[in-house]
């Protein structure tokens, strides 16, 4: 007697089909590119949280961390001080914050909540600024406070810190970056014209 075996389905965040099946197409006939591979690609997310005032306090460490963990998913990686600086009490080699980079699936998911759920949550929130994108089309949010992600209860984020969301975009001009997260429905605020 044969047995049947179902076929694993692999399951695929909404943004990354959406953006292969769709938002792709879309870009590449919206900014009149020759080919759809000079469509703007979302490469990488980096959270970081620099601890740099707090870099002697082990529960504000231990607390960032678990921060990075719970909305991630992943481990973070310690980051060191490069260079010593006087007048901010900093030697080469010092521990000063943590970050997490998001590919893949990973970075889909992440995405999706950020728009979807984090972001309507933030207090006094007029949608995001336009003047965030690097050169090269990378934009770059910073969330004064934690707690606005549901995976985190009240205790978790006692001793308030910041996170910085970079979104690394591998695309031709900032302009392209800035499309390519208004298909994935980002936020922009407004402009006074």
């Amino acid at each position: 007697m044969a047995t049947k075996t179902k076929a694993a389905t692999k399951y695929s965040p909404r943004l990354s089909i959406e953006y292969k099946n769709k938002y792709r197409n879309e870009l590449k006939s919206d900014l009149k590119l020759g080919n759809i591979n000079q469509a703007p690609k979302l490469e990488k997310i980096v959270i970081n949280c620099g601890l740099g005032k707090g870099k002697d306090d082990n529960r504000l460490m231990e607390t960032a961390a678990n921060t990075l963990r719970k909305i991630t998913g992943q481990q973070p990686v310690d980051t060191f001080a490069k260079k010593s600086i006087a007048t901010f009490k900093l030697r080469e080699g010092n521990k000063i914050g943590l970050k997490v980079t998001l590919r893949g699936d990973k970075m889909y998911e992440f995405m999706d909540r950020l728009v979807n759920i984090v972001l309507p949550r933030l207090r006094d929130f007029h949608g995001l600024s336009v003047n965030a994108f690097d050169k090269q089309g990378n934009y770059a949010i910073g969330l004064t406070d934690q707690s606005v992600f549901p995976e985190l209860s009240f205790e978790e984020t006692s001793p308030a810190h910041g996170l910085q969301v970079i979104f690394v975009i591998k695309a031709e001009e900032p302009s392209h970056g800035r499309a390519l997260l208004e298909k994935f429905g980002m936020p922009f605020a407004k402009e006074n014209k």
